[in-house]
C-alpha cells in the first residue's frame, strides 16, 4: 500500500471513503515492519475482513485503532482521519467549534480528539538543534497599559522559544514552551530539550542567560526592539496571532499543546506531502492518554 502524500482535500476524500478505508490504512501502518502478539509474542497471524490480526498461537485479536490514539473514537474512524488531515495541512488551524460544526461532533468530543492529536505532534526531544540558534521570551495574553517589556502579570502565559536558522538567517526550525518565570532555571528548560550543547545560541541582553552560558556557547547582544532578532520576532508575532485569532483565550494547563500544534506545522513545512502520514503514525505510536490528562481538574 502506497502511503497517502499532498494536501489536497478532494484527493484525500477520494482515498479515505469509509471508516474501513481507514482501518486498513493504520493496519498497514502499525504493523508494517511486522506483527508480534501483544499477549504471546508471536509473529504469525490472521487478517480479519475489519483488518485487525488474531494471533495463530493464542488467538489474541488485536484491532487497527487499539493502542493508538484513535481507540474508541467516539465520532468515527474517517471523521478522526479528517481532523487530523486538516490539523497537520492548515496554515491557520481550526477551533473545536469550527470542527463541531463541520463534522457533525460534539465540541467537547472535538476538543478532547483535538487535544490528543496535539499530543502526538509534540517533539520527540530526539533531535535538538546544532547549529545557529537565536532564544528569546514572550508572553501570551497582550501588553498592559504603563507596563512595558517582560512582565510577571500572573494572568499571562509565560513562553520561551527557540528558532534553528539557515545561513541565509530562513527559519529551519522553532521549538517553544511554557516556563513558570523569566529566571535562568525556567529558561533553561528550553535548552536541555531542544538545544544541543555545539549549537552556536545567539539571545538578548536577558540576565537570566548569564548562567545558562556556563554550560552553552551564548552570545548576548542588544535586542534593538528586535530587529537584531527579525525571523525570531517573526515566530513569536505568528504564534500569538495564531492563538488570538484562533482560540481567542488559551489556558495555562493547555497552552504547551497549542504550542507543540503550531511548531509541527513550521517544523515540516518542507515535507508537507508527507505531513498527515506523519502525523498518523505519531498518532499509532503514542502512548495511551486518559480523559483526565486532557482536561483541567
Amino acid at each position: 500500500m502506497e502511503i497517502f502524500k499532498g494536501q489536497n482535500l478532494i484527493e484525500f476524500a477520494e482515498r479515505f471513503k469509509t471508516d474501513e478505508d481507514c482501518k486498513e490504512y493504520l493496519a498497514f501502518l502499525k504493523w508494517e515492519n511486522a506483527y508480534k502478539c501483544r499477549k504471546c509474542g508471536h509473529e504469525k497471524s490472521q487478517i480479519r475482513k475489519d483488518f485487525s490480526r488474531t494471533c495463530n498461537i493464542c488467538s489474541d485479536t488485536e484491532s487497527a485503532t487499539s493502542g493508538t490514539l484513535f481507540h474508541k473514537v467516539k465520532f468515527g474512524v474517517r471523521k478522526a482521519f479528517f481532523i487530523c488531515f486538516e490539523m497537520s495541512t492548515t496554515t491557520k488551524s481550526l477551533s473545536a467549534s469550527q470542527i463541531s460544526v463541520r463534522y457533525g461532533v460534539a465540541e467537547q468530543t472535538a476538543r478532547l480528539f483535538m487535544q490528543k492529536v496535539r499530543e502526538a505532534m509534540k517533539s520527540s526531544e530526539n533531535h535538538p538543534i546544532t547549529g545557529i540558534v537565536h532564544v528569546d521570551e514572550f508572553v501570551v495574553g497582550g501588553k498592559e497599559d504603563g507596563k512595558p517589556g517582560r512582565s510577571y502579570d500572573a494572568k499571562k502565559k509565560k513562553v520561551v522559544c527557540a528558532v534553528e536558522l539557515t545561513k541565509e538567517g530562513k527559519v529551519k526550525r522553532f521549538y517553544s514552551l511554557k516556563i513558570e518565570n523569566f529566571s535562568s532555571k525556567s529558561l533553561k528548560r528550553i535548552f536541555d530539550k531542544h538545544i544541543a550543547l555545539e549549537a552556536k545560541v545567539t539571545t538578548d541582553e536577558w540576565r537570566g542567560y548569564g548562567p545558562i552560558a556556563k554550560e552553552y556557547t551564548i552570545e548576548q547582544i542588544p535586542s534593538d526592539n528586535g530587529k537584531n532578532f527579525k525571523a525570531l520576532h517573526t515566530m513569536i508575532h505568528q504564534v500569538k496571532s495564531w492563538i488570538r485569532t484562533t482560540y481567542s483565550w488559551v489556558s495555562e494547563f493547555n497552552i504547551d499543546r497549542y504550542l507543540s500544534e503550531f511548531s509541527f506545522r513550521i517544523n515540516r513545512s518542507q515535507s508537507k506531502n508527507t505531513i498527515f502520514n506523519n502525523l498518523i503514525k505519531r498518532m499509532i505510536a503514542s502512548e495511551k492518554i486518559y480523559h483526565q490528562n486532557l482536561v483541567c481538574s
